[in-house]
């Protein structure tokens, strides 16, 4: 009905029930408050607004009752702690477990908030991605515009980049705290820097991790599938982030593409699979024939790239080299199933190790854990008692 083919999209109808404007993408909050404010001020002229205070019933999703996580966005293993770490997003916490799912410390009060101090004290807003740093857990904390850093044995959280404003359009460089972000969505470390999938301004950031000094990686800034030298290429809502050490894989999920970024002075931008902005579907193949749908995720393990093809509800495996993409698990259609046979609702992040690989199987509301050497997928039993 309003032809929407971007996410987010927001359509502006009037009172009479006629589309007045569409813009997709983020950051479009003063154009469309100085729009509808024109709209309230033509109507109430013209008679055609309703002054009688009937209040509208709004509604965003409301995280189910009876389950221990809620629309988990991300997960990232530990390969050396044993340790499992889970982006209970829904829930505003970060759920600390083992590989086995036995919870073992919850961080953040399960409000919504920017918060700092204990465990137990602290808040987070819908966070999404995690990078672990030896007894330190760096989190993507995605609508309070911020990076948190959690203290895994004083079991302290802080906020180390980010004003807790959204950056309107493309952040500003800087240092730490100064420094507004544009909604980060996941995050990777490799030899001592921090990057950043700023899915809000359509950019990779990177920070130094002894400075703090934030600058963009990669993207313009513009929102386009364009290959090129880092600055210049164009990245569509970077969401999920991988790397093998050589090179960043990137889940660029508006344009249901994969990306890699290369590092180094001449680094560039290369579209591995991916059409477009408005080339989606599902299709196994390679190079041009290949088609995802929206993917929120990427992981790297045995020398392959894994894709959470988020809104084809499929687990995916891409041989970057090739560029050949074949699915590994899911039906393609939105369940809950498990063992030879699996099926998720909307999985948007992965975390792999020692030829398991970890699903944030979203919208069900838990974690999976694929064996990939025997072909089957199990569910985690946290919060299950005993």
């Amino acid at each position: 009905r309003y032809a929407v083919r971007a996410w987010p999209t927001l359509v502006l109808v009037d009172p009479r029930g006629y589309v007045v404007g569409t813009v997709s993408g983020e950051g479009h909050g003063p154009a469309l408050r100085e729009a509808i404010q024109a709209l309230i001020a033509e109507h109430r002229a013209s008679g055609t607004l309703r002054t009688d205070g009937q209040p509208f019933a709004l509604r965003r999703l409301i995280p189910p009752a009876n389950t221990f996580l809620a629309y988990p966005g991300k997960v990232a293993a530990d390969p050396l702690g044993r340790r499992l770490f889970v982006a209970d997003s829904g829930h505003h916490r970060i759920v600390i477990a083992d590989h086995a799912g036995q919870v073992r410390a919850v961080a953040g009060t399960g409000e919504p908030g920017l918060a700092d101090g204990p465990f137990t004290a602290a808040r987070f807003r819908h966070h999404q991605g995690m990078a672990l740093v030896g007894e330190h857990l760096y989190v993507a904390d995605t609508e309070n515009h911020a990076l948190r850093r959690l203290d895994l044995k004083a079991r302290t959280v802080e906020t180390v980049a980010g004003t807790g404003e959204q950056a309107i359009g493309r952040p500003r460089a800087g240092t730490g705290r100064a420094v507004a972000l544009n909604s980060p969505w996941d995050l990777v470390v490799r030899n001592g820097t921090l990057y950043i999938a700023m899915a809000g301004c359509h950019q990779i950031w990177a920070m130094d991790l002894g400075s703090a000094a934030l600058t963009a990686f990669a993207g313009s800034g513009r929102e386009e599938l364009r290959d090129g030298p880092r600055l210049e290429a164009g990245l569509n809502q970077p969401s999920g982030l991988a790397t093998d050490g050589q090179a960043l894989f990137v889940a660029d999920s508006e344009a249901s593409a994969i990306r890699e970024v290369t590092f180094g002075d001449f680094g560039r931008v290369t579209t591995l699979v991916g059409m477009g902005l408005f080339e989606f579907g599902d299709r196994d193949g390679t190079g041009p024939e290949v088609r995802l749908q929206h993917p929120l995720g990427v992981a790297w393990l045995g020398g392959t790239c894994y894709i959470a093809d988020t809104y084809n509800h499929k687990i995916k495996r891409l041989y970057p080299s090739l560029r050949r993409v074949e699915t590994v698990f899911g039906t393609g259609k939105p369940g809950r199933g498990e063992g030879a046979e699996p099926a998720f609702f909307e999985p948007g992040g992965l975390s792999g190790i020692a030829g398991r690989l970890y699903i944030a199987d979203t919208n069900n509301h838990r974690i999976c854990a694929a064996d990939l050497g025997a072909g089957t997928v199990t569910v985690l039993p946290l919060g299950e008692s005993g």
